[in-house]
């Protein structure tokens, strides 16, 4: 069985140092984040870790006003969809813009999110 380049605990550790690390296949050249165990495109576990520029435009977003249990502090918050400029799409929490504001093709910008010890992705304003 070959390793993994990089898995799920790897992808976190490197955003929380605010770098975002997709995965390449090496047999088709598709893109993938966060990291999978085989590629969609072939079936193939030939990953190379890409570093990704963190910039992208939102697709899709939603605010979140009934919150799941345990997050019931946090809300209002808005979830966004973002399409990557290296073209693969990520879901994270949107920061530092004002609902009103939100709408698809707004540029945004990965940042790294911490919330009761964990990484999340963020997105903030470009």
């Amino acid at each position: 069985m070959t390793e993994r380049v990089i898995n799920l605990k790897g992808f976190f550790e490197e955003a929380r140092a605010g770098r975002l690390t997709g995965i390449r296949c090496g047999r088709c050249g598709a893109l993938a984040i966060p990291p999978k165990e085989f590629c969609e495109g072939c079936q193939q576990r030939d990953w190379q870790p890409v570093p990704l520029g963190g910039g992208g435009t939102i697709v899709s977003f939603t605010v979140i006003r009934v919150a799941p249990r345990g997050r019931t502090s946090e809300v209002p918050y808005a979830l966004a969809v973002v399409k990557l400029e290296e073209g693969v799409s990520l879901l994270g929490r949107v920061v530092d813009i004002p609902f009103e504001s939100l709408k698809a093709g707004l540029p945004v910008r990965f940042r790294p999110l911490e919330s009761a010890g964990q990484t999340l992705v963020g997105f903030g304003p470009a």
